[in-house]
């Protein structure tokens, strides 16, 4: 009795990292494919002030950037109105990497996410999420509050942890696209990642708290 309940809490425990796994993964997949938010960008930060063609030419580049991150078979990065140098080129490769990678973590959590949350809902454990998913709320503020400090500092520090190299800073001249592509762009990407985190394990909270009352 006491060896299957501690397999249980194996299980549980590898169940719940698996469950956090796939809110990351699928945050950042929102997040890098809400073209909405680089649509109004563009007007906001009046991006077109900084290149040489009107908005709907920007988005089909935009989309063309994105067709080559988002597909395995795409090997060549061409963009129609935009040279790309070959250090350019090169970081979005190491960028084509991470989304590929984020892709790869959400298909092989997914299911073993949802077999473990159906389970939980039919056992009535899902309160077993509450003290977990309060810590990981307590992660993307710590974020956030770097962040407001200086996002300078954090964009060159989150470079620094996942390349190995400077290719991520372009030169305007031979990169033209880092243009279309401001600074200030990414931190409203990071700021929409974390709010998706927080609402994410907010309502696993939610629904745990929901269950413990009916106890």
């Amino acid at each position: 009795m006491k060896r299957a309940k501690s397999n249980w809490i194996w299980v549980e425990r590898l169940g719940i990292a698996c469950l956090i796994l796939t809110i990351i993964a699928l945050s950042i997949t929102i997040t890098i494919n809400f073209r909405p938010l680089y649509s109004s960008d563009i007007d906001s930060l009046a991006i077109l002030d900084y290149v040489s063609i009107d908005k709907p030419t920007l988005l089909k580049n935009y989309g063309q950037l994105m067709g080559y991150l988002n597909n395995p078979f795409n090997h060549i990065l061409q963009l129609s109105d935009f040279p790309v140098s070959k250090s350019g080129a090169f970081h979005f490769y190491e960028v084509k990497r991470l989304f590929l990678l984020c892709y790869a973590v959400l298909v092989i959590t997914v299911i073993p996410s949802g077999l473990f949350v159906f389970r939980l809902i039919k056992e009535k454990r899902v309160w077993r999420l509450i003290r977990p998913f309060q810590w990981g709320m307590i992660i993307p503020v710590f974020f956030a509050v770097l962040m407001a400090i200086g996002f300078d500092q954090f964009f060159v520090a989150f470079h620094g942890v996942f390349f190995n190299n400077d290719d991520w800073l372009f030169d305007p001249a031979t990169d033209p696209i880092i243009n279309a592509l401001p600074e200030v762009f990414f931190m409203h990407s990071f700021i929409l990642f974390f709010i998706l985190l927080e609402l994410f394990f907010l309502i696993g909270i939610i629904f745990g708290k929901r269950e413990l009352k009916m106890l």
